[in-house]
């Protein structure tokens, strides 16, 4: 999508609905700098993307003894970016917020339109903060109406992983597929291999980000989720994408849905799998194969993956000398040195340019290709399609979809024309009415 036509749909100040309960919150804007609270003592609300909780205790414990009189409490938000929306909501709602608050590609504008998270330019010159350094793609993602809501943090691509130790008694190549339709070749041979019990290739269900790691395969074959507001549910090569899910795990038999593709993967209970760079680290240390990490498949000249991740916002009901430290915060651990640190540590890209040159990730990525194929892979990427980001709860709309069509073997033209009509619902009475005549 441009620049301008994202900036239009969110100028357009399109309302927070499905999952959020807007009335609860609607007024949490106007009323900035009201909440309490001693601005040395800072709250850190974070779902620990990745299981990055211990990595993020150090790095709280970095920034204290560089600002000794600041302390900063890290706050469970919940175990997945969706329980730390609806428990950021919550206090939205008259409970105590917190000073930095994790939030995802799919919920960071939802708030930044209702008012709820401060823009940061205001603060940038106060805080010591330079955006020069970060990645352009990735604090680019949070800006919206010329200013900037969130830095980036967690941020992440899916990742093809494999078992080479599978790959190689299959007689395949050492290396990830090339396209889908090579990898629907592959993968009754690989199936033939990890026998009954395994399967060949595993797909995250509907809580497991499905409609993200599907939405990069889906516009290999030609398809899309939309192409802005214009839905693309049942277009034919959507549905073709959709009917490769489907075979690949009802006919075929050697695909499935898993619970854990992380776990199942690390576990050798599938072969291969789509899962985020934030999974790399957790899978490096609980393998016991060999196993290597590629490009999501894509014939030359196909963008077949989008980023995703989070970034670190600050709610705007706080007071200003919070906000202060809380960005201080958010640029100390996201610094050079300290990107570089949490990347080496749980799998997400550095967010900073400079990163990539720091002698101990030069070192590292040497050591560690898997973790460099992200980083490669970012000049291969392209941003979601609205009808995941941008439309309230069409990330659980879409990933529900292919949940029952991989595990009810559900009618695929009927789910996908099922899906169209949910988000187009959606579109109509919650965000048509708000966009420019």
């Amino acid at each position: 999508m441009t620049e301008l036509s994202r900036r239009g749909f969110l100028a357009a100040g399109v309302t927070l609905a499905a999952g959020l309960a807007v009335s609860a919150c609607a007024g949490s804007g106007s009323s900035e700098g009201s909440d309490g609270g001693d601005a040395n003592n800072l709250t850190f609300w974070s779902n620990h993307p990745g299981k990055s909780g211990d990595v993020e205790r150090e790095l709280i414990s970095r920034f204290e003894k560089a600002n000794p009189g600041i302390k900063v409490q890290l706050v469970d938000a919940g175990k997945n970016y969706e329980e730390a929306a609806q428990k950021f909501n919550a206090a939205l709602s008259g409970g105590s917020l917190p000073d930095i608050m994790i939030l995802s590609d799919v919920w960071w504008f939802n708030f930044a339109l209702i008012g709820a998270i401060a823009p940061l330019d205001d603060l940038f010159g106060k805080a010591g903060v330079d955006t020069f350094d970060y990645v352009d793609s990735l604090v680019g993602d949070y800006k919206w109406n010329n200013k900037t809501w969130a830095l980036p943090y967690a941020r992440s691509t899916p990742l093809f992983y494999y078992n080479a130790d599978v790959w190689k008694q299959a007689g395949l190549p050492a290396r990830g597929p090339e396209s889908w339709q090579e990898f629907d070749d592959w993968g009754p041979r690989i199936q033939g291999v990890v026998g009954g019990g395994k399967q060949a290739h595993g797909w995250g269900n509907a809580v497991d980000y499905l409609g993200w790691t599907f939405q990069g395969p889906t516009w290999t074959f030609g398809g899309a989720y939309s192409d802005e507001w214009d839905l693309k549910f049942t277009d034919p090569k959507t549905v073709e994408a959709a009917n490769y899910l489907s075979q690949s795990i009802n006919t075929k038999r050697y695909a499935k849905i898993s619970n854990d593709i992380a776990g199942d993967f690390s576990a050798g209970i599938i072969a291969s799998t789509v899962a985020s760079t934030g999974d790399l680290s957790g899978i490096t240390k609980n393998a016991k194969f060999g196993f290597g990490t590629a490009f999501l498949p894509a014939p030359n000249g196909t963008v077949g993956c989008p980023t995703g991740g989070a970034g670190l916002a600050i709610p705007a009901r706080i007071s200003d000398a919070r906000k202060v430290n809380a960005l201080k915060f958010i640029n100390f651990i996201t610094d050079t040195a300290n990107t570089a640190y949490f990347s080496q540590n749980v799998g997400y890209m550095p967010v900073r340019k400079s990163a990539l040159s720091d002698p101990s990730m030069v070192a590292f990525l040497e050591k560690n290709p898997n973790f460099k194929t992200a980083i490669d892979q970012l000049a291969h990427t392209k941003p979601q399609n609205y009808a995941r980001v941008f439309v309230p709860g069409g990330d659980k709309i879409i990933g529900t979809g292919y949940e029952k069509i991989g595990l009810q073997n559900a009618d695929v033209n009927a789910t996908m024309a099922d899906m169209d009509k949910q988000i187009q619902q959606i579109y109509d009475t919650q965000i048509k009415p708000k966009l420019p005549k």
